[in-house]
């Protein structure tokens, strides 16, 4: 039996859902009700598991980058290695955004258009404020700008990460997401629950892990705090 197009059978189907003045989320519904009645299952990609660096990768990749001595280098990269913030959520963030006294960024808008703090270690505390000085001498508004005086893009730090994969000698490439996922398992490692790395970590809250949602940001915090002396970097 010949199929209709697509495109055709979109419209006749539009004919019909016009009038219910429908808006995604109810398009979404219905299309799922509809995928129930006619027996179709979603087709999903196997997930990979993501790779992560070793402890020993992680240390040879920093003193990659300690030993090339670029500043605004350094405090990205631990920002990056603190917080586990995506890369997209990284060249957003603005000066005001971060919150000294109480060791926290503010991420705006990211993965599922949502706020959130991120916590980072009182330790890089002073590091953190010299360079934010750096920035607002230089007129900078983002936390990280390049020599245009432009924030950066997400290919920009994704080049200086694979810069200094190479002069650490490491074979796989390091990206801003392996950096992310290094956080997330180390701290997995030192005992810290799901539920308290979650509220930092921007996670979509799923159906089985709903006591995300009623975890408050002292207490993840607490817990960040409490194992953070021991992180490798």
């Amino acid at each position: 039996m010949k199929r209709t197009p697509a495109r055709r059978k979109a419209r006749e189907l539009a004919k019909h859902l016009r009038a219910e003045r429908p808006d995604y989320a109810y398009l979404k519904q219905v299309f799922r009700h509809l995928r129930e009645e006619l027996g179709v299952e979603v087709e999903r990609a196997p997930k990979k598991l993501p790779h992560v660096p070793t402890e020993q990768e992680i240390r040879s990749f920093y003193n990659a980058v300690w030993n090339a001595r670029r500043g605004q280098d350094v405090v990205m990269i631990k920002t990056l290695l603190y917080t586990g913030v995506r890369v997209s959520e990284l060249v957003s963030i603005r000066i005001g955004d971060v919150d000294l006294d109480r060791c926290r960024m503010r991420i705006e808008q990211g993965k599922g258009k949502k706020d959130r703090y991120v916590p980072f270690p009182a330790s890089f505390k002073e590091t953190l404020a010299l360079h934010i000085h750096a920035q607002k001498q230089a007129g900078a508004s983002h936390l990280f700008e390049s020599s245009w005086k432009k924030p950066y893009s997400d290919r920009g730090v994704r080049k200086i990460l694979a810069r200094y994969a190479t002069a650490a000698g490491i074979q796989a490439p390091i990206s801003p997401h392996q950096l992310r996922h290094f956080l997330f398992t180390w701290l997995k490692t030192q005992g810290i629950d799901d539920a308290l790395i979650q509220p930092y970590s921007g996670h979509a809250t799923r159906q089985s892990l709903e006591i995300y949602s009623h975890i408050a940001l002292a207490d993840a915090q607490q817990a960040y705090d409490h194992v953070i002396g021991h992180y490798p970097v």
